[in-house]
């Protein structure tokens, strides 16, 4: 090092060089809502592809139910495994959706106890879009999930009547209700304490949801008082339209009772999870 360069290394710093140096270029504008939302759901499908065994529930859990309810109890309550598997398929995609739905909150859960959201919260960025993006990138394992049940049901003899036209709009819906449930998992994550806590009370809510419903039998045999139990379960009505569009028909006030369903989810448990998200300590 030459003279020179020691006493410029030396020389003190002044203001106006300090902020002709900062000021340089121009600074980047601030992102929006959307893209925040998107780089948080590309974070969450990248701790799926650094955490594989994610993807258990979403790969061995249909499959299981699927193989045991068809050729255990399809012949017994239908005659056939193969008429039954026209019938169980669909209840058994939704079942397989809102059970994985479970999981957004024990994520949360698990990154909130480890203080990563304590850190998200401080960035400059649309306060919603770590909650909003968690959710977004779950729609993928959600897609898998389906895709997976799908595959399996073809294989195994399921027919849609609806064609491929049926079996797209029946997973788009699925895939909106599946997205709207998750923020009650998401408002769970924000008041209980532990992952195992969150997973304990998902599955006391879920359990019952899914199986007083009508994913693996007609209500028709059932008790007059549970059949009325039946008849206002959201998940008796989300199976229908899914059963409804994969067999060609479209039970437009099914549809429409699903499409309420689910925006009362969101305008509840939405507010709801962003005053907990905003006064978490």
């Amino acid at each position: 090092m030459n003279a020179t360069s020691a006493e410029q290394a030396s020389a003190p710093v002044t203001e106006d060089a300090l902020r002709s140096v900062l000021l340089a270029g121009e600074r980047p504008s601030r992102p929006g809502p959307v893209l925040t939302s998107l780089t948080f759901g590309w974070r969450a499908l990248l701790k799926i592809k650094h955490l594989p065994e994610q993807l258990v529930d979403v790969t061995m859990f249909p499959i299981m139910f699927t193989l045991m309810f068809t050729y255990l109890f399809g012949g017994a309550l239908a005659g056939s495994t193969q008429e039954y598997l026209q019938f169980l398929l669909p209840g058994i995609l939704v079942q397989a959706n809102v059970m994985i739905t479970m999981n957004t909150g024990i994520t949360l859960n698990t990154d909130i106890e480890k203080g990563v959201f304590d850190r998200f919260r401080s960035l400059p960025v649309w306060r919603p879009s770590p909650l909003v993006g968690a959710l977004l990138g779950d729609l993928v394992r959600y897609s898998i999930g389906s895709a997976i049940v799908i595959s399996l049901g073809l294989v195994l003899g399921f027919r849609p009547e609806g064609g491929a036209v049926g079996v797209v709009l029946s997973v788009v819906l699925l895939l909106l209700f599946s997205f709207c449930l998750s923020w009650l998992w998401t408002m769970l994550s924000l008041i209980l304490r532990t992952p195992n806590s969150v997973a304990g009370v998902s599955m006391m809510v879920m359990f019952p949801l899914t199986f007083v419903s009508n994913i693996f039998v007609d209500p028709k045999t059932m008790p007059g008082w549970m059949q009325a139990v039946i008849e206002v379960n959201p998940i008796t009505h989300l199976a229908t339209v899914v059963r409804g569009l994969m067999h060609g028909s479209v039970p437009a006030g099914e549809i429409g009772w699903v499409l309420v369903s689910s925006v009362l989810l969101v305008a509840v448990f939405g507010p709801i999870t962003m005053i907990l998200y905003r006064n978490k300590k």
